[in-house]
């Protein structure tokens, strides 16, 4: 195991303490201490993920977050010590993959983190050419082997997370996906307090696919029960 993580905190002995969480799960550990830093580093190709802060001078951790999605499409886990759902809603509107409160455990961290590589090897380049049996579905084009989104013929740039739901949705047309399953089966965890977090991915997705996001004609909410793939022929 030696992939690459970007920790970014203004505060050096949180950086230091996660490089040692991280170095002890066999991780090697980039150290950025500011937003502009962390634009700088987050080019080098090894970076595999990157853990952010929210509240750093120079450029904070979300504007940094929204610049970064610019560059690299890799998982993206931010830190703050804001617990409330509207701050995790507006960091995981903005970007990111995941959300981790302060203080954290380093056992969790580390988990996390797990998880989000494990999520992100597995989808591969989601940019690599399509081959294999294509998934039509009205304006939306979908490679399950290239995990590639078309819509309208133009290709769709997902986050890994939403690459995950996509090919969850995609797969099985009409079918309805409680929210807890849905994280479950992206997340790779229990699902816990989870609707929040699954509904602005799925927002984020209608934002990306959709042509009235607000009148979505694909990813359906079934009121008290779940979301779907409407079919389209």
């Amino acid at each position: 195991m030696n992939e690459c993580i970007l920790v970014v905190d203004d505060d050096p002995e949180i950086v230091g303490a996660i490089a040692i969480t991280l170095e002890r799960e066999g991780y090697r550990v980039l150290r950025a201490y500011n937003g502009m830093e962390a634009l700088d580093l987050c080019l080098d190709p090894a970076v595999r993920l990157i853990l952010i802060d929210v509240m750093m001078p120079r450029l904070d951790g979300l504007s940094a977050l929204i610049r970064i999605r610019e560059k690299r499409n890799l998982p993206i886990i931010v830190l703050s010590a804001k617990s409330e759902d509207t701050d995790k809603i507006l960091g995981l509107s903005m970007g990111a993959d995941d959300y981790i409160t302060k203080p954290y455990n380093p056992q969790e961290l580390a988990a996390r983190v797990r998880s989000q590589l494990r999520r992100y090897t597995s989808l591969g380049d989601i940019h690599a050419a399509c081959r294999g049996h294509l998934i039509v579905n009205g304006r939306l084009t979908y490679d399950p082997d290239s995990l590639l989104l078309r819509a309208d013929g133009e290709p769709v740039r997902l986050t890994p997370t939403e690459t995950k739901i996509v090919d969850l949705l995609m797969r099985n047309p009409g079918r309805i996906f409680p929210a807890e399953e849905i994280y479950r089966r992206v997340w790779s965890e229990d699902a816990y307090s989870c609707e929040n977090t699954v509904m602005v991915h799925i927002r984020r997705i209608r934002e990306k696919i959709e042509l009235n996001p607000k009148e979505p004609d694909y990813i359906k909410v079934v009121w008290g029960i779940g979301y779907k793939m409407e079919q389209h022929g």
